[in-house]
Formats: C-alpha cells, structure tokens, sequence
C-alpha cells in the first residue's frame, strides 16, 4: 500500500500548473463542440487532460482514467486499476467555462481497490484549491474543512440540489415542499461537493453522476466530516461505479432528515 500523503503536494503544485498553463488562457478564448451525449467540450478539456496524464504518470505510474476517454477506455482502465488508479476530470462545468461563470474546476483523485484515497480539486479562476488524504481530513488552502460549523435548522439550510437527473415524484415535490430554506444549483458537481465539504451547502442532492464527478468530492465531504448516501443505499460506496446518486449533508444531524425526506419522497 502507498501513503497517499506523500505525493499530496506533489499533485496540488502539478494541477495548479496545468490550470494556469491550460485553462485559463483559453478562458473566454476557446471554440467548442458538443459530445454524443450532448455535453460540450474544448481543446482546453483534452490539453488539460494529457497533460494531467503525463504528469500523474510521473507521480506515481499508475493508470489515469479521464472524463474525455471513450466509454471502453475508461471501463479498461478501471478493471486494471484495482491497486492504483488515477481519475480525473480536466474541466467540470465546461458550459460554465464556455460561458464565462467562474464555477468550474479540475478534479484528481487517487483510488485503490475501488475507494479513493486521495482528492484534490482545483479552481482555478478563484484559486481554491480544496484537498483530501483518506484518514488525515480536508482542506481549503491547506485551511482545515469545514470553514462553518454552526448548524442550522433544516428550514434554514441552503441545500445544492441538481434537479435535472432527478426522476419520479421528487423533482415536483423539491420545487413545492422542499424542507430546507433555499436552494442552489451551480452546474460543476466537483465544487458541490467542497461546498458542502466548506459548510457553504448545508445539503447536497444529485440524481445521477460519473466516476470522475466524485470521485475526488466524495473523500473530501467525508474528511471534513460530511455524511452520504446514494438514493438506493445507504452505503454511498456500494451503488454503481459509473452513474451513482448523492445525498448528502455536512453535518450528521442534518443528514438523517434529510436522508429520510428525500427516501419518502423519491
């Protein structure tokens, strides 16, 4: 077994140089084309991605598994990864990229026998870098998580609720009964997760996300003490690799309400 901790720094100093090197002088600057499933993608996402592959490579020779693999590379990737695999997603939130809206990022994470070990998320544009080593907490700038710790009563959280893979009754029933007090939906799910992981989320929910969404987030929440489920199990790791749900909360004592109202409402 590797000691993730030794290569953290190594990872933050290398996805802070590819982001600046090339990301952010394609910002407002880049064409795009929309993907076969509808998603859309820039020469910022694939340079990102080799160079995200070159470097962890040196890191620790492991595989790297991306977002802008085919769908038989990445399920390749992933059955020889087993002792040691790296997953990334050069751009989440590339509409958002595309757009101009500073809500996106470079996701890592560093997985073995299925769990990830090591996360780290970066936004470049607002320069938080949020980061996590299984067993030794998460960070915001090397600031420990979570930045807030008042607890607020579940009328008053701010939940971050992607309603657009939500199914059944529960998409209706978040829009005219929702127990929280507002909600949020940011379009980059890496950085949901380190919003909750922060306590600027009280709550989080999304109906349906790939490996690389959170891979890296999931470690995060969990290190800052977070709680999670998926909307079938109550142990988030046991549901499916490549599309798993999420609820999930900060605090303990939120998340069994709200476990509990999203199960009875779904």
């Amino acid at each position: 077994m590797i000691a993730p901790e030794r290569y953290l720094p190594a990872v933050c100093q290398l996805v802070r140089e590819v982001a600046h090197r090339e990301i952010m002088p394609r910002f407002l600057n880049t064409d795009y084309a929309k993907k076969i499933d509808g998603s859309l993608l820039t020469e910022a996402d694939v340079a990102t991605q080799n160079a995200l592959i070159e470097g962890l490579s040196r890191i620790i020779p492991f595989p790297v598994l991306g977002e802008e693999m085919t769908k038989e590379e990445q399920q390749r990737l992933w059955q020889a990864g087993g002792s040691g695999l790296w997953c990334i997603d050069p751009i989440d939130g590339t509409t958002n990229f595309i757009h101009g809206l500073p809500y996106f990022a470079t996701s890592i994470a560093l997985m073995q026998n299925g769990r990830t070990v090591l996360g780290v998320i970066y936004n470049p544009v607002t320069n938080e870098l949020f980061a996590a080593v299984k067993g030794k907490g998460a960070t915001l700038n090397d600031k420990p998580l979570p930045l807030k710790t008042h607890i607020p009563r579940m009328c008053d959280a701010i939940a971050g609720v992607e309603i657009k893979w939500l199914a059944g009754k529960l998409p209706a029933r978040l829009m005219s009964i929702s127990p929280y007090g507002s909600q949020r939906n940011m379009g980059a799910s890496t950085l949901d997760w380190c919003y909750t992981a922060a306590g600027r989320f009280d709550l989080y929910l999304h109906g349906g996300q790939k490996l690389w969404d959170y891979a890296a987030g999931s470690l995060i929440l969990e290190e800052a003490g977070g709680a999670m489920s998926t909307l079938n199990m109550e142990n988030f790791w046991e549901d499916q690799v490549w599309t798993r749900s999420v609820v999930a909360a900060l605090q303990p004592t939120l998340f069994e309400p709200w476990k509990k109202w999203v199960w009875n409402n779904k």
